[in-house]
């Protein structure tokens, strides 16, 4: 009996704490969605700003952060997902290894601030990038480096060691045993880390505050070397910077940005719901 009660205050416990994480989220997201959605437009989501932001839409912000998502993307996935491999599969347990492990996961808990004046000084200062999309990419392709390192290596990690067995016992070699029998059943976790590692960059404000952010921007950038609008940014200026400027505008742009981020947290979920669907282990 006394087993049992404890069980059921461990339980009670548990369900006040995920409450406490809920209701939270879920408050602010309604509040959001309450004073946003009556800005939500095409007219908004497709034109560019003005009357000095406090009109028009915020379609070079949408823009320029996918511009910035996609480059970190074609960075920081191939070098994350090689570095875990390495790691997991051709690395001997040393010294320097665990060393790595641990600096891997420091990393991932730099605060982004840091990352941006990293930035700062490597990509638009000592490379001459310049304040430009180049540099903001880059420097959210090393904030993302260590999340995708650290999840590609747990996928790795989580395929039963028998399979690479199976393979090297059949003559394959250590590549072709990675390639056929062991990154397929990774590709789950190496897929949902990279997609929720760009979700975190897609709402991060202080990276690309030192390194491509521009306050107002007439056109649309043409090339990597231009400045670009963020939406993280944009909409930290129009809240801090431009006075008069209609409340539903503030909330929907912070609601588009909400709901890109939402929509990437949920493709990874789909991503890896299918992938797990075909595993036969």
């Amino acid at each position: 009996m006394k087993s049992l009660a404890k069980q059921k205050i461990a339980f009670t416990i548990l369900f006040l704490a995920t409450i406490l994480v809920i209701v939270p989220v879920g408050l602010i997201l309604i509040l959001i969605f309450r004073d946003g959605s009556s800005a939500i437009s095409w007219r908004f989501i497709s034109s560019m700003p003005a009357n000095g932001m406090r009109e028009g839409g915020i379609f070079p912000a949408i823009v320029g952060t996918f511009y910035l998502v996609i480059g970190a993307t074609l960075v920081s996935l191939p070098l994350g997902v090689m570095a875990a491999m390495y790691l997991s599969e051709y690395s001997k347990d040393t010294l320097l290894t665990r060393t790595i492990n641990l600096a891997i996961v420091n990393l991932a808990g730099v605060p982004s601030v840091v990352y941006g004046l990293f930035g700062l000084s490597l990509f638009v200062t000592y490379f001459k990038f310049g304040v430009s999309i180049l540099s903001g990419a880059l420097t959210l392709a090393i904030m993302n480096l260590p999340v995708i390192i650290s999840a590609s290596r747990e996928a790795f990690q989580s395929v039963p060691y028998s399979f690479r067995e199976v393979s090297l016992s059949l003559g394959a070699s250590k590549w072709q045993t990675i390639r056929y029998s062991v990154l397929p059943f990774a590709l789950p976790g190496i897929l949902t880390g990279a997609i929720l590692s760009l979700a975190r960059a897609a709402g991060e404000t202080a990276p690309i505050l030192f390194t491509v952010a521009a306050f107002y921007l007439p056109s649309l950038p043409r090339s990597i070397f231009d400045q670009a609008m963020a939406l993280p940014y944009h909409l930290y200026v129009i809240s801090t910077q431009i006075p008069n400027i209609r409340l539903d505008f503030r909330y929907g742009t912070a609601l588009v940005l909400v709901m890109i981020v939402f929509s990437m947290n949920i493709f990874a979920v789909i991503i890896r719901f299918q992938f797990r669907k075909k595993k036969k282990w």
